[in-house]
């Protein structure tokens, strides 16, 4: 697997065991990322990841701490780019909906990457309704990747709209690949290619 894919799996879902660094300041968009994983630890910690059924409800709960912590509409809309403004509200829609179900196929049929990873904290920066939250991802082979989470304040709560692992934008890395389709074909071929990945 990718580096940039084995990355994003682990903090799509909020599974890595947490150091708090001594310098660093932990702002409220941190401590909302922190709980998040702490919730995802513990349901690891009693996962049963042997047989189909123990990762399916694994995910099932990994979900419900993820899906309040990002906000995917605004992820899809990033991802598709100036594409989006040419879209009616029902093609919106179905958007978000695809995007978000390519993201968790994608990323969390490969759950049993889980080993123990940590996550140390490296700080944040807010201005107004925006921040970005900086970790580093270690492995217990004394790997480092760098993550950082860039989040927005919806209705008085951060949520993350990106993430870029090493250096590459999860929004970024997918606009890219959305533009080479609506250039050479069209909406309905974008979401039946995405539809096929998430098969």
């Amino acid at each position: 697997m990718k580096v940039k894919n084995f990355v994003f799996f682990l903090v799509i879902v909020g599974v890595a065991v947490l150091v708090r660094p001594r310098a660093a300041a932990a702002g409220e968009p941190t401590e909302q990322i922190r709980t998040a994983i702490n919730e995802g630890v513990e349901i690891m910690n009693r996962a049963r990841l042997d047989s189909q059924s123990g990762k399916a409800e694994t995910i099932a709960k990994l979900k419900k701490i993820v899906y309040p912590l990002f906000d995917f509409d605004e992820m899809a809309r990033r991802s598709l780019g100036a594409h989006w403004r040419r879209l009616d509200p029902r093609q919106q829609k179905e958007f978000v909906t695809v995007f978000t179900e390519l993201l968790e196929k994608t990323y969390a049929k490969n759950i049993d990457l889980y080993d123990g990873q940590r996550v140390v904290y490296a700080g944040e920066n807010v201005d107004q309704d925006y921040a970005e939250v900086h970790t580093k991802l270690l492995s217990k082979k004394g790997e480092s990747y760098s993550v950082d989470y860039r989040l927005r304040l919806v209705d008085g709560k951060w949520r993350v709209y990106d993430v870029v692992a090493e250096g590459i934008s999860v929004v970024n890395n997918y606009r890219s690949q959305f533009n080479r389709v609506m250039a050479n074909s069209s909406f309905e071929e974008l979401i039946r290619k995405m539809k096929e990945r998430s098969a």
